[in-house]
């Protein structure tokens, strides 16, 4: 179901969304009981990006009512897309986008942790990578062409050969010596992996494609997926199971979610 406002969303209403692509978004697992976890970071990412998506605030209480109405009849636990556009965007004059409505998305979660992953590197870098925007195209390409050879999704290298982030995840390592390594670079601050760097110790570090190759354990994270294990990057096979990526998995899952 889609929601526009407080209306339920038609063809014209998402039309322009569809032409231009212009705008962003954050999508957020909501658990059987209404409650999120990072919440508060997820309504942080959208005053931030539509400041610069738009120049315009964004009412977080009014996103907090919106989904809930969204949520109203659902069972179970289920991904809320909360979509911040202007109906009335030009591709001739985007400047005057400057009203921006919110456009709600519920569809069904899967279960935590799913298997693991098998990524393809590639190299790509996304347009304002610090900006969750709708503007996909590049990172479902190489997705489409990593699962057309036989591998999950894409994990993103820049042309300094140093990894960033995959598809539509962030990407941590865990070192011969336990330690949780998140990768430098231009990458989306995604609100899972800033939920386990509050709670456990961690470094930030330069990885190369050859250096995270040479890891013992790659993971994923998102809001969807949690944490989840990569089984291979490439041709090389990397351990789906490690004591510090069980204690990332419990500590996002002990993570206490906040009411909407």
């Amino acid at each position: 179901m889609a929601t526009l406002n407080e209306q339920p969303a038609t063809a014209e209403h998402l039309l322009p969304l569809a032409l231009t692509s212009y705008g962003h978004f954050t999508s957020m697992r909501v658990d059987a009981d209404r409650s999120v976890r990072g919440l508060s970071l997820h309504l942080e990412r959208l005053v931030r990006d539509s400041r610069i998506v738009f120049g315009a605030d964004v009412d977080t209480s009014r996103v907090r009512d919106l989904v809930g109405r969204a949520l109203d009849g659902q069972e179970g636990p289920c991904v809320v897309r909360v979509t911040h556009f202007d109906p009335m965007v030009e591709m001739g004059h985007p400047e005057g986008a400057t009203n921006p409505q919110i456009l709600v998305t519920v569809r069904a979660a899967g279960e935590l942790p799913p298997p693991p992953l098998t990524a393809m590197s590639v190299q790509y870098e996304r347009d304002l990578p610090e900006v969750k925007h709708c503007g996909l195209f590049g990172a479902l390409h190489v997705r489409r062409t990593a699962r057309l050879k036989g591998f999950d999704d894409a994990l993103f290298y820049g042309p300094d050969n140093r990894v960033s982030e995959g598809g539509t995840w962030n990407v941590g390592f865990i070192d011969e010596n336990g330690t949780i390594i998140w990768p430098e670079g231009p990458v989306l601050p995604g609100v899972t992996a800033a939920l386990l760097q509050q709670r456990t110790e961690y470094k930030v570090a330069s990885v190369t494609l050859d250096e995270a190759k040479a890891m013992p354990v790659a993971f994923a994270t998102n809001t969807s997926i949690g944490v989840r294990s990569l089984s291979a990057i490439d041709d090389t096979p990397m351990e789906v199971e490690h004591p510090v990526l069980s204690m990332l998995r419990e500590t996002y899952l002990s993570v206490r979610g906040e009411e909407l």
